[in-house]
């Protein structure tokens, strides 16, 4: 969600609560529950889950890969639960040009660099940059390049823009911050 005035441009960034990531973290949960159920069904002997008979599946060596397979799956789900419970990658951009700053606000995992603040300059900015990569993993990023640091990200890399799109947020921001457009 993109709010701006004449001299103030805010980017709302989402994290990781999308709708993909939940459904991703569900079905990776249910299925690695289910692998690890099977496993443990075929140790005891008996089923406990009624649709799949446990003296099909002996514990060595299927019963044990799938208690594996159904523990990985828990580790896995569990991170993703955990990044969507503290939305990592979440934040802004303002862009004041009264001010003359520049703020990137993101989320990130608990601990010592959990806030991640950006500040600087408007007159440090070199050019807004586009990464464009085409074919089977189509990959389009925006780019702050800044005088003395490495470009900065502004779109996540799993925004799924079109080229119209990518190019017009980049020229209208070009155009809001008085600079250059480079494509890469």
């Amino acid at each position: 969600m993109i709010c701006r005035s004449e001299h103030i441009w805010i980017e709302l960034i989402t994290g990781s609560r999308k709708l993909s990531n939940f459904c991703w973290a569900l079905i990776i949960f249910l299925g690695s529950l289910g692998f690890l159920l099977v496993g443990i069904s075929s140790y005891l002997g008996r089923n406990l889950i009624s649709f799949v008979p446990s003296q099909q599946i002996f514990f060595f060596p299927q019963g044990i890969i799938m208690s594996f397979y159904g523990i990985a799956g828990l580790f896995i789900s569990s991170y993703l639960w955990c990044t969507i419970y503290w939305n990592v990658g979440s934040g802004y951009d303002r862009f004041d040009i009264k001010e003359g700053l520049v703020c990137i606000f993101r989320w990130g995992f608990p601990g010592k660099n959990r806030r991640i603040f950006l500040r600087f300059f408007i007159k440090d900015i070199q050019s807004v940059r586009i990464e464009m990569k085409e074919g089977i993993y189509a990959r389009r990023v925006l780019y702050m390049g800044i005088k003395g640091r490495e470009a900065i990200p502004l779109t996540g890399t799993d925004d799924n823009l079109t080229t119209r799109e990518i190019e017009q947020r980049a020229a209208e921001l070009a155009y809001f911050l008085r600079v250059p457009i480079e494509v890469f």
